[in-house]
This record gives structure tokens, C-alpha cells and sequence, in this order.
């Protein structure tokens, strides 16, 4: 599994992750659950909608592999 999320795309999912999960708690809802979506492909650097069309926003020189 080769990472496919760059480091400005992954500090942006996890703030919105967390804000998701904070408004959830905040409403007491459980669509704050949803957050974990974001927060989890920022985390571990893959996104699974990003496989199939073959997108990466790791720049050239950021390539991990």
C-alpha cells in the first residue's frame, strides 16, 4: 500500500476529522462517528477513494514508498 495523501491534504483531514467528531460530541450525535473518516486516511497517509483513479497529492519529491 503506497501512501497517496501529502502532508498539506493530511493536516487538513485530520483538523476536519476532529471537527466533525467535536460538533458530534457537542450535538451528542452519532453522525459525529463520521469524523473518523477524515481523521483516519490524515493518520495513515492512504485514502481508499484515491486508489482507484490514481490520485496522489504527495508531490515528487515527498514520494514514499
Amino acid at each position: 500500500m503506497n501512501l497517496n495523501v501529502g502532508t498539506t491534504d493530511r493536516v487538513v483531514r485530520v483538523i476536519v476529522g476532529l471537527a466533525i467528531i467535536a460538533v458530534g460530541f457537542y450535538y451528542q450525535s452519532w453522525w459525529g462517528a463520521i469524523g473518523l473518516i477524515p481523521l483516519l486516511t490524515g493518520a495513515f497517509g492512504w485514502c481508499p477513494a484515491y486508489w482507484p483513479f490514481k490520485i496522489s497529492t504527495i508531490g515528487k519529491r515527498g514520494q514514499a514508498h
